[in-house]
């Protein structure tokens, strides 16, 4: 996992040091990074927010399917597949950009909570030396690079005991301490960690302790809109109680998370949030029914004439179909067929159920210790 942070934060790493550069503020370079890479994932979003509208207009259709073959679902799963097949829609569509969305974040989270590497450079040896001697001031937790948030808390250290880092090669004492010096917000600095019990409750206490809960209230704020904006575009979706409370409950728990952490995360999820927030409030005015009606009828009469041109090519839901009508043929087959492996008439298969069925019942009733009569069976 540490890898994958590794090679998808070299390109984050680089852009987040550009911004630095033309801000000379860790604060403001986080907010203007945090705007860059959402829109970099705008199209992402965008994609995905478009199936889900047009997924959307299949509800009443999908609702019909529902209750014409309550009692076939195999049935159900074919017509399903046939409607997705004849409005162009590809179910899975969302999984990818959902995929490429949560691949690149790894890189984002590795820019925000590695400044030691991304911005000022420091070779490993120095950083590795640097998270040891951290490691030690906090009590010998074990301490290491391999922990996601090791730069920040060794950055927090050395803003307490500057003295421990001063033999340290490449001047990282002195490289840190006026990178800490730019790591604020108000005045506050961003590598320490809140508390709501301060020595003295100073300006700079005062706005780490706020930062938590402004951390908790903005994914409150997204959390509470996306419940709303679900139940307004599909209130006949099953199964939401649970999730919904878990919304609910990630708020809380990240601002308890944020006052275990420098405060340098939580202002990154302040404006991660916010952000998120006003691009799907955007896409969700953006996509009216009116406008997902049209573009409905674009991307069917783009999947038709892509099938047109390309008649010997097979869909994904041709393919999945085809799948599916052959998973039900080999399961028929299997019905048909006795012990043996011998075909069987629709007779014999019915009454060769129904011996098995007669066997079990023999069985829990000899379990049971309940009396077993053949007769009722028969009768039955």
């Amino acid at each position: 996992m540490n890898i994958l942070y590794d090679i998808i934060g070299v390109p984050f790493g680089l852009l987040m040091s550009l911004i630095y550069k033309i801000f000379g503020n860790y604060a403001v370079a986080i907010i203007v990074f945090t705007i860059v890479t959402k829109l970099i994932l705008l199209p992402v979003n965008y994609s995905t927010q478009k199936n889900q509208a047009r997924m959307q207009l299949l509800s009443g259709k999908m609702e019909k399917l529902k209750k014409s073959y309550a009692n076939n679902p195999e049935r159900f799963q074919t017509e399903q597949q046939k409607l997705y097949q004849q409005e162009g829609i590809n179910p899975m569509a969302s999984c990818l950009p959902a995929f490429v969305q949560m691949f690149l974040l790894f890189g984002v989270i590795d820019v925000i909570y590695k400044p030691i590497t991304h911005i000022l450079h420091i070779t490993k040896s120095v950083r590795t030396a640097a998270v040891a001697v951290a490691s030690e001031l906090i009590g010998g937790k074990g301490l290491s690079t391999s922990n996601l948030r090791c730069e920040l808390i060794t950055m927090e250290q050395v803003d307490k005991n500057p003295d421990a880092f001063a033999s340290l090669s490449e001047n990282f004492l002195n490289v840190v301490s006026q990178f800490n010096s730019k790591f604020t917000v108000f005045g506050a600095n961003l590598g320490s960690t809140p508390t709501l019990h301060p020595e003295t409750w100073t300006r700079e206490a005062i706005i780490l302790c706020i930062i938590p809960f402004v951390a908790g209230a903005s994914q409150l704020i997204a959390s509470i809109y996306s419940m709303i904006h679900q139940k307004k575009t599909n209130p006949d979706l099953q199964g939401g109680g649970c999730m919904n409370v878990m919304m609910l409950l990630m708020p809380v728990w990240s601002v308890w998370l944020a006052f275990s952490l420098p405060a340098g995360i939580g202002f990154y999820w302040i404006w991660t949030s916010l952000i998120s927030f006003l691009i799907n409030f955007g896409l969700n005015l953006y996509f009216t029914p009116e406008r997902t009606k049209e573009i409905n009828e674009k991307e069917k009469r783009k999947a038709q004439l892509y099938a047109e041109k390309h008649p010997g090519k097979k869909t994904f839901m041709q393919r999945l179909m085809e799948q599916q009508a052959e998973l039900e043929r080999q399961q028929n087959e299997s019905q048909k067929k006795d012990d043996n492996g011998n075909k069987i008439s629709r007779s014999e298969m019915n009454k060769q159920n129904y011996d098995r069925i007669k066997e079990a019942r023999r069985r829990m009733a000899e379990k049971y210790g309940d009396e077993y009569d053949e007769k009722d069976n028969d009768e039955e």
